[in-house]
């Protein structure tokens, strides 16, 4: 089959749970014979120099303005139209946003499958305004009835679409590869240590409830409990005004060190050696740092969405979603009872390796394009 990936900032992936999880996919689509096309922002990649070809993946790079509003609308928009001249036989589009164009290749390429993965509610995300949560709104309608089919990341949401949309949606979740953990030796430089500090991973924005974490951990502080370092690893994304929030609660505290984006070896040598994964979200679709925390065996404390609840069901991993006083109190119990903390990682990772397995997925994703 011919495949053409729509609504990924670009590959190779290096930050974006969309953008990693497109890259897992697509590098196995190739590796199983089929072709694969994926359109890039050249503001996204890395390589200065443009390649395009990646692991056999076709990039093509198509021109947008840098812009919080504009960017993925006028880049998915001109990806669409080229994407009617390629004769492919399946055009996913990844996220609700970009699938607000999913229309048109339903009535200009009719030869093409058309489908659209769901992979969270943006619409409620802080960060955007009223019309961006229209177009969100307007883009998860047309994922949900004028696609062949949709895809979902988690059963919530496959739920919701049979509710609102009267579709059985397809759950095939993002996953992983089961990676090996790696000891320390770049992230020697940061002063961090195994198991001597907490981390956090992902886009700092307000609904991924940085600032509540920050504050339980200097509750925790000020009530005289040593606690690791807390490494926050991300960066912002059109949001530097909360950026600025963030570095100024943790002003003057030398135990809080903000890395920036990291990818490659420093990531996975920060997840393998992490004493606590904390995910305190407000909103998620399927958080993709949370399942490669997981893979590492690294314990994990999430909030206690329902999203959340379902990647991590353990009871005691969780702590009430924006109450700084319980994830305070879930802090403090944690780094109390160690044994415990250690049998929940041997677990979540034997969960990830069974439940979110890309190279198991892969083949769920193929029998959903072949169903077609």
């Amino acid at each position: 089959m011919k495949i053409v990936m729509i609504g990924q900032k670009g590959l190779p992936a290096h930050i974006g749970g969309v953008e990693r999880a497109v890259d897992e996919l697509a590098t196995r689509l190739v590796a199983q014979g089929h072709e694969v096309v994926a359109y890039c922002r050249k503001n996204y990649t890395l390589n200065a120099n443009f390649v395009q070809d990646y692991k056999g993946i076709t990039l093509v790079y198509l021109p947008t303005i840098r812009s919080k509003y504009f960017e993925m609308v006028i880049h998915v928009f001109l990806s669409t139209i080229h994407s009617l001249f390629q004769k492919a036989d399946v055009i996913h589009y990844h996220g609700i946003g970009p699938s607000i164009f999913a229309w048109i290749p339903r009535i200009f390429s009719p030869r093409s499958k058309v489908y659209a993965t769901f992979q969270c509610k943006d619409y409620y995300h802080a960060k955007w305004g009223p019309i961006s949560r229209v177009v969100f709104r307007i883009g998860e309608y047309v994922a949900c009835t004028m696609t062949h089919k949709t895809i979902v990341v988690s059963k919530l949401l496959q739920r919701y679409v049979a509710s609102r949309y009267g579709r059985k949606a397809i759950y095939i979740p993002n996953g992983v590869t089961i990676p090996h953990r790696r000891p320390i030796k770049k992230i020697v430089r940061y002063g961090l240590t195994h198991k001597g500090y907490i981390l956090s991973v992902s886009r700092l924005v307000r609904h991924k409830g940085i600032h509540y974490l920050i504050d339980a951990y200097q509750a925790l502080k000020g009530l005289g409990v040593t606690l690791p370092t807390l490494v926050i690893v991300g960066e912002s994304s059109f949001t530097d005004g909360y950026v600025k929030e963030l570095k100024e609660k943790a002003k003057g505290d030398k135990d809080i060190l903000f890395l920036g984006a990291k990818q490659g070896d420093t990531l996975a040598e920060l997840f393998s050696n992490t004493a606590l994964f904390i995910q305190s979200s407000e909103q998620e679709g399927l958080s993709l740092a949370l399942l490669e925390a997981m893979s590492y065996g690294a314990p994990v404390l999430v909030s206690d969405i329902a999203e959340n609840k379902e990647v991590v069901p353990w009871v005691g991993a969780s702590f009430h979603n924006k109450n700084v006083k319980d994830l305070t109190h879930k802090l403090e119990h944690f780094f109390a009872t160690p044994t415990h903390a250690t049998l929940e990682a041997k677990k979540n990772r034997a969960h990830v390796k069974v439940n979110y397995n890309f190279d198991h997925l892969v083949g769920e994703t193929v029998q959903a394009y072949s169903a077609v």
